[in-house]
């Protein structure tokens, strides 16, 4: 039996391989990645290395073994349809028999554009028959704080979220989470609803980053339009802008306050404060 991680070179496979190296021996962990090369430090420490990618279906054939336990991180290639690419992980993990599908989907309580492919991709796990665990994570802290350079060129943080709030957490939060239900027992055909112990609003968020950087920084809530002028301006594409605007419209409507308790109860332990994941982002 091994557990099989997907996307193991992303930013959240990462997390989730050491987490799990410090719970499983590394022989039982597979790490599924598109290039052997960036996952050379995983394979020094004995982890599987299984070169497969959602794009080509016959690379996952044969990948996954009876009684398997099963990460699906959901892709990033927005762009290329990612409900047939997740159904290539689904379809491989069904005709092997899998004992476990955990899935990362996004919040139910969302309702922006961007959780079309999480909610398709969920459907088809769900007729699949497949043993399953959805793992609904809400927003990263690092959404925020990977991306501080125009706040602090600006003095400000933009955003069309209004006064809404977040209910953010660190990705080793979320790694924690995962790991859980990878590792432990009773967890199959479950839902879980993931966010941070605490939802913050943009103007507190503002307030965080000026204690920290002791520069005035304030919060402008602007249209989405406006927003979505400011992002293309900057070189995100078209498509991908109109995403994030429509998360922000979504936040504003409260879609991603998430307060189940799921993720800290899973992790065994309270969920990071932004305040430290943004201290560590200023820290470089």
């Amino acid at each position: 039996m091994s557990i099989v991680v997907t996307g193991a070179t992303g930013q959240l496979g990462r997390h989730v391989v050491n987490q799990l190296l410090e719970k499983v021996p590394a022989e039982q962990i597979t790490a599924v990645v598109r290039d052997e090369a960036k996952a050379a430090d995983f394979g020094a420490k004995g982890v599987k290395i299984a070169v497969a990618d959602y794009n080509t279906p016959e690379t996952f054939d044969g990948l996954f073994a009876a009684g398997d336990k099963v990460l699906l991180i959901s892709g990033n290639e927005f762009d290329k349809g990612r409900p047939a690419q997740h159904q290539v992980v689904i379809d491989a993990a069904k005709a092997a028999g899998v004992a476990l599908l955990a899935y990362t989907s996004a919040p139910g309580s969302l309702k922006a554009t961007l959780v079309d492919d999480h909610r398709a991709t969920e459907k088809a796990l769900l007729a699949s028959g497949l043993p399953y665990a959805l793992l609904r994570n809400g927003w990263y802290h690092e959404n925020y704080t990977e991306n501080l350079a125009p706040v602090l060129e600006h003095n400000a943080v933009v955003a069309a979220a209004g006064e809404g709030r977040v209910s953010s957490a660190s990705r080793a939060d979320y790694a924690a989470a995962a790991v859980a239900v990878l590792t432990g027992e009773g967890h199959e055909n479950q839902t879980y609803e993931l966010g941070g112990d605490t939802a913050w609003s943009f103007a507190e968020y503002a307030a965080l980053i000026a204690e920290q950087t002791g520069k005035e920084i304030v919060y402008n809530s602007v249209p989405g339009e406006v927003l979505q002028g400011i992002l293309t301006g900057a070189g995100v594409p078209e498509f991908f802008a109109g995403i994030l605007v429509g998360v922000d419209e979504s936040i504003a409507k409260g879609e991603l306050v998430v307060d189940s308790g799921d993720l800290s109860r899973l992790a065994g332990r309270p969920t990071t404060p932004l305040s430290e994941s943004l201290a560590a982002a200023l820290k470089g």
